[in-house]
């Protein structure tokens, strides 16, 4: 353990020499005004001619759907929030008048909205601690908060990797909670799949915080650290999240590299071995929503899945953090059908969005992603519930489209607090036995 430990400790040393770098970048170009005159705009297909409409559009124009994910998952009075680079705005505006369609421009441009709401106009007058905990914070920063949270709190968490990504950057989990026997149930929580959802990592860190800190004051926190053992990765798609800080604040993807294409990365959230690269992902390397070559082609997603093959029989539940649009989902995403167990798993679902509005009224929706929000193949709910978690769930956190992925610092507190409220509400219902039948 100790051998473990000090090889983590000296790989954050030497990133903890390269991440003001990464912030002097960030902080200096502010991604070389690549944004400036790009726009978000939101509309509502009213009928099947415009959803077709807006197929054939895509094939003209690239578009950067925020959401849905996928053209192929657009349907008639579905919300379409699109982010509409500058080079091509008038070309697309033009076809979608032809066609009729109406829209509401939800950000009139993006770079000045990311310089004033993001915190990178801020951040850096202010503490750059790492437990500031209402801040956006590096991959390098998250890595050493990690460290340092292992030697302070070392009673309840232990730090180790489960592998490397695509580009060679460690896979760090921290396990959380009281060491009292070995075989105690577990919940894995993973954030940060996709690179641009940055509130991801952000609650990951909060929730770690909140665990360790009210541990000897609330007595609802001491009985689930004393029973169950959390498995908390608070950023899986590090090369992602690394490059939406350095280069492209908007990328979804992996890094990895296509043989046959001049494209970088897969869909984390497409990639597992579960009805792959069905519905809701696509085969071109290209997309934002590519499977991959293969099921688990992607190192990350290797890793994390070989790490819960491994304790599945530990593990009682497996939740995964994305934004945006204030929901609780849980299988099937790749078909509409009811789980085996769904009177267990809808009541959790019903008591942690009802928790989660008690604090400031926050509305989530819940219920199958599938027909909640909309069918996908390859996710990892799905391939978790498949291998026998019988809790599976996916958030997607605050907001519905204002802001979108460019979550204001000043709701990350909310934001975590509430969610807090909720993963509590989930882990305590499932102290109970909620078997796959």
């Amino acid at each position: 353990m100790e051998g473990n430990v000090r090889i983590i400790a000296a790989a954050l040393i030497f990133a903890s020499v390269n991440f003001l770098n990464c912030r002097d970048v960030v902080q200096g170009f502010l991604y070389n005004n690549r944004y400036e005159g790009d726009q978000v705009i939101r509309l509502v297909p009213k009928a099947e001619q415009e959803v077709e409409a807006l197929k054939t559009i895509s094939e003209q124009i690239k578009l950067d759907l925020w959401q849905p994910s996928s053209i192929a998952s657009i349907n008639v009075g579905g919300v379409v929030d699109i982010r509409v680079p500058n080079s091509s705005s008038q070309q697309l505006f033009q076809s979608l008048l032809q066609t009729g369609m109406t829209f509401k421009i939800l950000v009139s441009d993006l770079q000045e909205l990311m310089e004033k709401q993001s915190g990178f106009g801020t951040r850096y007058r202010r503490s750059n601690s790492l437990h500031n905990y209402e801040v956006y914070h590096t991959l390098e920063e998250i890595q050493n908060w990690m460290l340092q949270m292992y030697q302070t709190y070392s009673q309840l968490l232990y730090l180790f990797s489960i592998g490397k990504s695509y580009e060679g950057r460690p896979l760090y989990v921290l396990q959380l909670g009281k060491r009292s026997h070995p075989f105690k149930k577990a919940v894995w929580i993973d954030c940060g799949i996709h690179a641009r959802e940055w509130i991801g990592p952000a609650f990951c860190q909060w929730f770690v915080k909140e665990a360790v800190k009210t541990y000897h004051s609330d007595p609802v926190m001491r009985k689930l650290l004393k029973q169950l053992y959390f498995y908390i990765m608070p950023v899986f798609n590090v090369d992602g999240y690394h490059y939406s800080w350095t280069t492209d604040r908007f990328w979804r993807k992996t890094r990895s590299n296509s043989t046959y294409f001049n494209c970088h990365g897969v869909d984390a959230n497409r990639n597992w071995k579960i009805k792959w690269c069905s519905e809701g992902a696509s085969l071109h390397p290209c997309a934002d929503t590519y499977c991959g070559p293969m099921p688990e082609s992607e190192p990350e997603v290797k890793a994390v899945a070989t790490f819960l093959r491994k304790n599945k029989k530990q593990i009682k539940a497996y939740i995964s953090f994305h934004s945006y649009s204030q929901m609780l989902l849980y299988p099937y995403s790749y078909k509409d059908a009811i789980i085996p167990n769904f009177n267990c798993v809808e009541s959790a679902a019903f008591k942690a969005v009802n928790a989660l509005r008690s604090v400031y009224g926050s509305k989530y929706k819940h219920g199958p992603a599938s027909s909640t929000l909309y069918v996908i193949s390859g996710s990892s709910i799905d391939w978790a519930y498949k291998q026998g978690i019988p809790y599976a769930f996916a958030f997607e956190l605050r907001d519905t489209g204002y802001y979108g992925f460019l979550l204001p610092e000043s709701l990350i507190r909310p934001t975590c607090t509430e969610t807090t409220l909720a993963i509590k509400s989930i882990t305590n219902h499932l102290l109970k036995e909620c078997p796959l039948k």
